[in-house]
């Protein structure tokens, strides 16, 4: 019989599309706070090639890029950031007759050892149901010595700019790890 334990703490990244008129500096300054400092950020790259999925919500010419946090966090929390992460949304959108429109799309998710999992409240056959109306799937797994795809993988996910992003993150969340054990701070 095996025996339960917590497993490693995760690093936080979040995935930020945007409408062209956007502040980023505001969005981010948000995220500081909600989150900590950030530690990585990707490129930003032109979201609006890979799906028209968000057009009709947040117009056209949508950007996007990922983000990294110094600060670990425990592997249950997803599910909770990804609520706050929506409440976010809604801070940055603009009220219509009709409701809001979202200017700012802020996808939490962790990269741990083994794989970057994303949280979502849309279920699917593939994704496993967290609590509070969230379920969470994992997006790509590390083999070898590198992040890889699954069928389900979004395409932008797929990219070298993703791949080598979560790299580096898994790279720096490893010397995290191995900082927390020696006992000092991240």
């Amino acid at each position: 019989m095996g025996t339960p334990k917590q497993p490693n703490p995760a690093n936080l990244i979040c995935a930020v599309t945007f409408a062209p008129e956007v502040e980023l500096e505001e969005v981010e300054y948000a995220l500081t706070e909600l989150f900590g400092d950030m530690d990585a950020k990707s490129g930003i790259y032109d979201f609006h090639k890979f799906t028209d999925y968000y057009e009709d919500e947040m117009g056209k010419g949508l950007k996007k890029y990922f983000v990294s946090f110094r600060e670990l966090i425990r592997r249950e929390e997803i599910a909770d950031i990804k609520l706050k992460t929506n409440e976010l949304e809604l801070e940055f959108a603009e009220k219509t007759p009709t409701g809001f429109r979202r200017k700012v799309n802020i996808d939490p998710g962790y990269v741990a050892e083994a794989q970057l999992v994303l949280p979502t409240v849309k279920g699917y056959s593939h994704r496993i149901y967290l609590q509070k109306g969230i379920f969470a799937e994992v997006t790509l797994i590390f083999e070898g010595k590198s992040f890889k795809p699954l069928p389900w993988t979004y395409p932008d996910y797929r990219t070298e700019l993703a791949i080598e992003f979560f790299n580096k993150v898994r790279e720096n969340y490893i010397k995290k790890l191995k900082s927390l054990r020696k006992g000092n701070a991240v």
